[in-house]
């Protein structure tokens, strides 16, 4: 299996767990907490930050902007979706800010007009939501930036990943193993899809977890995930529909560290004896025992 390269990182087979933390629309709106999000990444040595990018009259329709919903923005869905919505002034400050830090950052695009307003900023990779799985459109337009890929698999059969893994082609291309609810229950995890994804294309599978806890993350780097991506806040009783599903600043830091234990702790599988052991082995071993 191929490993993909994601700026200056590989991602695959032997490569170190590649850890996104998920800002997406956690910021509500505001860049000042956009930019604390990304310093608690970078606090936390996550190796990149993932924002989401919308055209908003395109992604939705009139009649669901009209819909009456009441939200910090204002009444109605319209204002909300255009409230979460940053534009070209606040994606050139996350782009300065990430550069300082040296954090990678790239984002979910839901439109082709999204893809074409990113591009400016030469994203290393794009990430396509599970809710654009079966959009072809989209999926065209993002493999002709010619930028590697990571699909999210969320509410999607094998069929529809099938087809969205023909549409993209395997060259660049990660999948990642997801359940689509917000907060997912740890029934609904079914991490065992990652080693069969793995073996069914012949590609890195990794995770986009949306569980409230911590362990499972780590167990999908166990079971093969070559990345792992967690939605992080600073505080998870923040207004917003992800926030539930957040890591706080404290949790993306622990996950990181135990993904980086596992990975100094899987070894390569070849049983040996080391150099600290022998004294422990003249030590406890009966003198003249058979070997």
């Amino acid at each position: 299996m191929t490993a993909v390269k994601v700026g200056s990182r590989m991602i695959g087979d032997d490569q170190p767990c590649f850890v996104i933390a998920e800002i997406g629309i956690n910021h509500n709106g505001d860049i000042d907490l956009a930019k604390r999000l990304i310093s608690v990444a970078a606090a936390a040595c996550c190796d990149a930050v993932k924002f989401q990018k919308r055209t908003v009259d395109v992604v939705f329709s009139a009649a669901e902007l009209a819909k009456p919903r009441e939200n910090p923005f204002g009444l109605t869905n319209g204002d909300l979706k255009y409230g979460l919505e940053f534009g070209q002034e606040e994606y050139e400050e996350i782009d300065d800010f990430c550069k300082s830090l040296k954090m990678q950052w790239f984002a979910s695009p839901w439109d082709e007009q999204s893809v074409d307003f990113l591009e400016q900023f030469g994203p290393s990779v794009y990430k396509i939501a599970s809710a654009s799985l079966t959009d072809d459109h989209l999926l065209r337009h993002i493999r002709g930036t010619g930028k590697p890929v990571i699909l999210s698999t969320g509410m999607s059969s094998y069929d529809e990943i099938d087809h969205a893994v023909e549409v993209l082609g395997k060259e660049d291309l990660i999948l990642m193993h997801s359940t689509s609810t917000y907060p997912a229950n740890y029934d609904e995890l079914n991490l065992r899809a990652i080693p069969a994804m793995a073996a069914r294309y012949g590609i890195p599978v990794g995770y986009s977890g949306h569980e409230t806890g911590i362990p499972t993350s780590v167990c999908a780097a166990a079971l093969g995930a070559c990345c792992v991506e967690r939605h992080i806040t600073t505080d998870r009783a923040l207004w917003g529909s992800d926030q539930a599903a957040s890591l706080e600043p404290n949790g993306i830091a622990r996950l990181v560290r135990d993904i980086r234990l596992w990975g100094q702790a899987k070894g390569d599988g070849i049983k040996r004896v080391y150099e600290r052991e022998l004294p422990v082995m003249r030590k406890l071993r009966r003198v003249g025992a058979a070997a």
